[in-house]
């Protein structure tokens, strides 16, 4: 497998912030699930002390970035409206932002929850839908001068199913290709709205819309993604496609295989990893780094 080559990546622009630099390295988003049915977490963090407190533990465990959600996007999901939405997010990314001034990143499909975020402090806006769902937010971001993380998804969660659980699975006629080809158009889209360019990464979207071997040959060549000249998050973290070859029923199970995909997209070209377990995937960065696989 050859080495992809960091310094190719350019940095990234987020508001409120000093560019975010892959050169060296990639960085950390700690997950931050402010809902009671994240798939993994749900309900762990949902009062805003929790959530608070849990975020402060990932900074110090070697977070990068924080990405804050307060709606489910697991397959089946129910909606959460802009209003409650807020509820959830705004009073920890206040009290985060007066704890430290890390990168924080709102998860939301939503233009008004994005506003909200960017208001009370965050830099950048995560959207799974990647600008299709609510055309605003892409306006919001521009006028803020987000980062933007534009995701690759066949249908809203929803209407999705599991890796594992599809009755008719999705239909690519390349699954990396076809991918890509939707990125590249969600970033001319981006920044058709006024987003710049230096301020969009683009997600693959693993578990969205992807069969188990479908995400795996998505994962395999991932640097055909990295390619792309635009930095890519790589979401790989405790998702069911991991647990289907691995045995992991449960999510909190998956951390073993979590950390092995991690490291295959690491080489790969990934800029930035968004995970459950910091400290543990900063062992990971630890050994890539000591080894020059970075």
């Amino acid at each position: 497998m050859t080495q992809f080559q960091r310094s190719s990546l350019p940095q990234w622009h987020v508001a409120a912030h000093a560019p975010l630099s892959f050169t060296t390295r990639p960085l950390f988003a700690g997950i931050l699930n402010c809902t009671p049915d994240s798939f993994s977490d749900g309900g762990l963090f949902a009062t805003t002390s929790q959530a608070v407190e849990h975020g402060k533990r990932m900074i110090d465990q070697g977070a990068d970035m924080l990405d804050i959600g307060g709606e489910s996007t697991r397959p089946g999901a129910a909606r959460v409206e802009a209003l409650e939405q807020i509820r959830r997010v705004e009073p920890v990314i206040q009290q985060l932002r007066q704890h430290s001034q890390i990168p924080i990143s709102i998860d939301t499909t939503l233009g008004p929850v994005a506003l909200a975020a960017l208001n009370a402090g965050a830099n950048i806006v995560n959207d799974v839908s990647g600008g299709e769902e609510d055309p605003e937010l892409l306006r919001i971001a521009a006028t803020h001068g987000a980062g933007v993380i534009l995701m690759h998804r066949l249908c809203a969660p929803g209407q999705d199913q599991y890796s594992d659980a599809y009755v008719s699975p999705p239909h690519y006629n390349n699954v990396t290709r076809d991918v890509l080809e939707k990125l590249l158009f969600l970033t001319q889209r981006a920044q058709s709205a006024g987003v710049s360019r230096q301020c969009i990464v683009i997600d693959p979207g693993f578990g969205f819309g992807k069969t188990v071997q479908q995400n795996f040959e998505l994962l395999q060549r991932f640097n055909e993604i990295a390619a792309s000249g635009f930095p890519v998050m790589a979401s790989l973290s405790r998702k069911s496609f991991l647990g289907a070859v691995c045995g992991g029923q449960q999510p909190s199970e998956r951390l073993p295989a979590s950390i092995a995909a991690a490291g295959i997209a690491i080489q790969q070209g990934a800029a930035i990893l968004r995970v459950h377990d910091v400290a543990e995937h900063a062992q990971l960065l630890h050994i890539c780094l000591a080894v020059g696989a970075c």
